[in-house]
């Protein structure tokens, strides 16, 4: 009670966030029952039948689980293979340039896409990719080949998808990483370069060891969210010929929870979701922690 008095200003501002997450993440969790009943709105919550675990039997017996299953790890696995160290490249390549207001200036036209809805990205990317007037199917023309109709193609989607994700996000994602090269120490490049060392070997000797304790952060919230794809970007690049490759997890809720109105077995969905996003997030953490000898802090 001492140390909540003296610092009771630090503790005030504590609340705020608090209040926040105690409504609005943790209040809601009681909704998670709904997976193990017959939902019915005029019953509600707790006046709906109790059926057990006949939701997650019912998905995972159903006939799409598999195929949703799958698109839903490829893509994801694509995303974090490519997009997931996009930042991390980029925010190394813009630190080794000498010229500040050139840097500043690639950063802020990298930032850009980030702030522009996926509604209005989804349309750009449909577009650049038209057979007729992209600007892809123009380029394709300048070396003497043969436009395609790419988003009419089942097997171009994850490309698309994992394309488009780092073209709108790779500037915002690498915020981070430019605040932790910043906080490196000076006088390691410069004892590095009066012991002879080129820039490539700071940059993979100093400056990547220097940033892996938030590499391994971002790696360890990244996997929170493994089998939740962009459910924005995915609804707007999604049309019945890339069916079979894009119809992922969250998709499928949508049109099973919110036009078919089956609450129960969407929520039944969302909560073995959740499960395996808690399980993976456990499990790097734990795994980070035992290649880093506990020296991280990551527990």
């Amino acid at each position: 009670m001492k140390m909540i008095l003296k610092n009771r200003e630090l503790f005030a501002l504590y609340l705020f966030a608090f209040a926040f997450f105690l409504v609005f993440k943790y209040g809601p969790i009681y909704g998670v029952l709904i997976a193990f009943k017959d939902f019915r709105v005029i019953d509600g919550i707790w006046g709906s039948p109790w059926v057990g675990f006949k939701h997650f039997e019912a998905l995972f017996h159903s006939a799409d689980f598999y195929r949703l299953l799958s698109n839903t790890l490829l893509l994801n696995l694509y995303l974090l293979l490519f997009a997931f160290p996009a930042p991390i490249v980029l925010a190394l390549l813009l630190n080794e340039i000498r010229s500040r207001f050139f840097q500043r200036f690639v950063q802020m036209t990298m930032y850009l896409p980030h702030f522009v809805s996926w509604v209005i990205m989804s349309g750009l990317v449909i577009y650049f990719l038209s057979p007729t007037t992209g600007v892809v199917a123009e380029i394709v023309g300048w070396f003497g080949g043969k436009p395609v109709f790419y988003m009419g193609h089942k097997e171009y989607f994850r490309s698309i998808v994992v394309g488009s994700a780092i073209l709108k996000d790779i500037g915002w994602g690498s915020i981070i990483y430019f605040a932790a090269l910043s906080g490196i120490n000076p006088e390691l490049h410069e004892s590095a370069t009066m012991d002879g060392a080129n820039r490539w070997q700071r940059l993979f000797h100093i400056n990547i060891p220097s940033i892996m304790p938030t590499i391994a952060i971002m790696f360890i919230l990244s996997l929170g969210g493994f089998l939740s794809a962009n459910f924005e970007q995915i609804i707007n690049l999604l049309n019945p010929v890339t069916f079979d490759t894009g119809d992922v997890i969250d998709t499928y809720v949508y049109r099973v929870g919110l036009q078919q109105f089956q609450y129960s077995y969407t929520a039944a969905i969302g909560l073995f979701k959740s499960l395996v996003g808690l399980l993976l997030i456990l499990g790097a953490n734990f795994t980070v922690r035992r290649l880093s000898k506990g020296e991280s802090g990551l527990w």
